[in-house]
C-alpha cells in the first residue's frame, strides 16, 4: 500500500471508529503542539524531532548547532525523511499511531524542507 492508500485507510477507520476518532484528535493536537510556531522552519523541527517521534524510530536528537550548515539540514534531513517515510514505518511494522505520526510529521518537514530549499543556497 503507497502512502496515499494508507493515509486514506487511517481516514476511514478513524471516521468509522470513535475511539479511533480520539486517537486521531489527540495525534493531532500533539503534532499541532510541537509544530507551533515552527511552521516552515527545518532547522527548528528538525532539532525538536524527538519530542514528537517515538523511541523505536531510530531518529537521534540532533541540537540546532548541528544544523547550523546548508549542508548539515540537507544531510539532518536526509535522516529524518529516512526514520518517518510512510512507506519505511509500514515495513518495519509500526502501529497505526506511529503511522500516522509518521504521514503528518513527513509532511511538515517536507514542506519546510521545500521553504529551506526555495530560500538556501548551497
Amino acid at each position: 500500500m503507497d502512502c496515499t492508500g494508507f493515509f486514506l485507510f487511517v481516514c476511514l477507520i478513524i471516521i468509522l471508529n470513535p475511539g479511533f476518532q480520539r486517537i486521531g484528535e489527540t495525534l493531532d493536537a500533539e503534532i499541532k503542539r510541537w509544530g507551533a510556531g515552527k511552521e516552515g522552519n527545518l532547522r527548528a523541527l528538525l532539532s525538536t524531532l524527538q519530542y514528537v517521534l517515538w523511541p523505536e524510530c531510530g531518529w537521534q536528537p540532533v541540537s540546532l548547532t548541528d544544523l547550523i550548515t546548508g549542508a548539515s539540514v540537507k544531510k539532518f534531513y536526509r535522516k529524518a525523511t529516512l526514520c518517518i517515510h510512510p512507506d519505511k514505518v509500514q515495513q518495519k511494522g509500526a502501529n497505526l499511531q506511529q503511522k500516522y505520526i509518521a504521514e503528518k510529521v513527513f509532511d511538515m518537514l517536507k514542506e519546510a524542507w521545500n521553504k529551506f530549499n526555495s530560500e538556501e543556497l548551497f
